[in-house]
């Protein structure tokens, strides 16, 4: 599967994704870097079919109103720590996978996962 990462999320979860041998792009991959525009990771989700991996709530909006970006893992966990959410995708990650090729907006909490469709 392919994934882009927002840059609120850390290197290692697109290090960890490439490691279990799916595509993943970081934004300090990306000519902008991290000051790459949330347009810009939009049109580059759909573009290349890649899932956007965000804690940003304004993705969540951008997907119901305007259909973009291709598909969404939305990471709503709160405040937790690196270690933690490196944990909690080795353990949902093959869930994950699942729930996205069949869907096109998932939720990951710290308790559970949530398919929206």
């Amino acid at each position: 599967m392919k994934f882009l990462l927002d840059a609120q999320l850390p290197k290692k979860i697109s290090l960890f994704l490439k490691y279990k041998g799916h595509d993943a792009l970081y934004t300090l991959d990306l000519p902008n870097q991290n000051k790459s525009k949330d347009s810009e990771l939009n049109t580059l989700s759909i573009k290349e079919q890649r899932v956007l991996i965000s804690k940003d709530m304004d993705f969540v909006e951008s997907l119901l109103i305007s259909d973009k970006p291709y598909k969404l893992l939305y990471i709503n966990t709160g405040n937790i720590n690196n270690k933690q959410l490196q944990a909690l995708f080795s353990k949902n990650l093959d869930q994950l996978i699942l729930s996205l090729e069949e869907n096109r907006f998932v939720e990951l909490t710290f308790e559970n996962m949530i398919i929206h469709g």
